[in-house]
């Protein structure tokens, strides 16, 4: 059995952000619903956004298959819709961490972890500063340059090994993160909007290991 629950801190230090809390019925409890982030904010949900773009390039710079960031949110609602992600604040977060045993997933980046965080949380990146200098690396940091953007992230490779290096395979965990998202439709989003505690909630749904 599996339990998830996300948090979502923002730009508020105290430690009483929205976070998301879903029930999983996979092998293991690593199946998060839901993302939180450091539970440092108000009331607000804990979302980040994982949409990724693909460039054209020469051949030199194909490229590589799709990820799990790049598929399409409509696919990943149905999933984390199918595991029953929901809600929970910051206060239900710490209470299920401190008498059910649960463990928060902070997905942040490394530097805002290390800036504010729940106590006892584990931090695994589902986004890093992008490392290689391939011929696709080059272009894509070309891409956010263009934009004004000089420190370019990628999705984490290693996010789930990572998850299960630290992680042991029956834990419950809360995910947590920082920006906003939402599965509830509205009439300019009627799908939602997707953020980085949903993918990383997605990405660990479908690692068979956990």
């Amino acid at each position: 059995m599996a339990a998830l629950a996300s948090i979502t801190p923002h730009s508020s230090s105290s430690l009483h952000p929205k976070s998301h809390l879903s029930s999983n019925t996979s092998h293991h409890s690593i199946s998060s619903y839901c993302v939180t982030r450091s539970v440092r904010t108000n009331r607000q949900r804990l979302y980040s956004e994982s949409g990724s773009r693909g460039l054209k390039i020469q051949s030199a710079a194909t490229k590589p298959a799709k990820s799990p960031a790049e598929e399409d949110w409509k696919i990943k609602r149905e999933v984390l819709l199918e595991k029953k992600v929901r809600s929970v604040d910051a206060k239900e977060a710490l209470r299920l961490q401190q008498e059910n045993n649960f463990v928060i997933l902070d997905v942040r980046p490394e530097a805002e972890f290390k800036e504010a965080h729940p106590p006892g949380a584990i931090n695994v990146q589902i986004y890093r500063l992008i490392k290689e200098w391939t011929a696709w690396d080059i272009a894509r940091r070309a891409a956010f340059a263009f934009f004004g953007i000089f420190a370019g992230t990628e999705e984490n490779p290693e996010f789930m090994q990572s998850v299960e290096s630290k992680i042991d395979k029956s834990a419950k965990i809360i995910v947590a993160c920082s920006s906003g998202g939402t599965m509830k439709p509205s009439q300019n989003l009627p799908e939602g909007q997707q953020s980085r505690w949903f993918f990383s909630s997605y990405c660990i749904f479908l690692f068979p290991s956990l």
